[in-house]
């Protein structure tokens, strides 16, 4: 009897296994629906149909193993949204963004490019007071030595010619001023201060993420504002202070992790 379900087990978890590997289309498939068969290679479409401000280029995709999906409309289809890099986009775009794709029936149909993007890590997690599945993302991106990271809901809207375009819904965001000017800079006004967030994962409580957080508290502000921590070596030379401003050098900002309620955009730190 023991061995019988043994056997029961294996063959269901087998059955299982089975079912979630032909849902997942290959990229091969993804990479169809915008790119002609020739020109695919691996996870790369060598020469995309139809890339958005192309202006006569021939650009690239290559598809990420981050990928995302669930019910992110309500009474929708279900969505996947996939990473990826292409040698047509900037910096300022961070060299790729996602391209969104509808499940119909078995069958995945390309929905659009969203340069700038990033769905690289993500939680899908359902709010207490809808139906259907929200994408929160961490996002990142550095300028001139600034770092601005942020833990955004991702938005889904339908556009023209059956497109679908994706937008940010910033929960929190924060900025380390480092590479710029060798130290972090607040104003003594402020009572808190993110730096930086990472490593974002479901919360404690339905509708709820966390993440990794560097800040400056109150006390921080006020002991910066003092003139309380060493001076930052050359950190003047990098940035006058403007009146009301002070630094926070490398080693005094606080660490921790902040819970972001989703329906409510509280953040509380912990």
């Amino acid at each position: 009897m023991t061995r019988c379900l043994s056997v029961l087990i294996s063959l269901l978890l087998c059955c299982a296994f089975m079912s979630s590997a032909e849902a997942a289309p290959s990229d091969r498939a993804l990479l169809s629906q915008f790119c002609a068969p020739k020109s695919i290679t691996g996870a790369t479409c060598k020469e995309v149909k139809s890339y958005p401000e192309a202006e006569g280029r021939r650009c690239n995709v290559t598809l990420q193993p981050q990928r995302q999906q669930g019910q992110f409309v309500a009474g929708a289809n279900p969505l996947l949204v996939v990473s990826y890099g292409s040698g047509c986009e900037p910096h300022a775009t961070d060299f790729g963004g996602a391209v969104v794709f509808e499940q119909v029936g078995g069958a995945y149909k390309f929905r659009g490019f969203q340069p700038g993007m990033q769905v690289n890590e993500c939680v899908i997690s359902t709010t207490r007071d809808e139906a259907q599945d929200v994408l929160v993302c961490l996002t990142g991106h550095m300028g001139q030595g600034v770092v601005e990271t942020g833990v955004a809901r991702v938005g889904f809207a339908s556009a023209s010619g059956g497109s679908i375009e994706m937008s940010y819904d910033f929960l929190l965001q924060a900025e380390d001023t480092t590479g710029a000017y060798l130290t972090i800079i607040v104003t003594c006004s402020e009572q808190l201060k993110y730096f930086g967030l990472s490593k974002l994962a479901a919360g404690p409580t339905p509708g709820s993420v966390v993440a990794a957080v560097s800040y400056a508290d109150h006390e921080t502000i006020s002991t910066a504002c003092a003139k309380g921590f060493p001076k930052p070596k050359d950190a003047e030379d990098m940035r006058e202070l403007a009146p009301g401003e002070a630094f926070v050098p490398d080693g005094y900002a606080k660490s921790g992790s902040v819970i972001i309620e989703i329906a409510s955009r509280s953040a509380k730190l912990r």
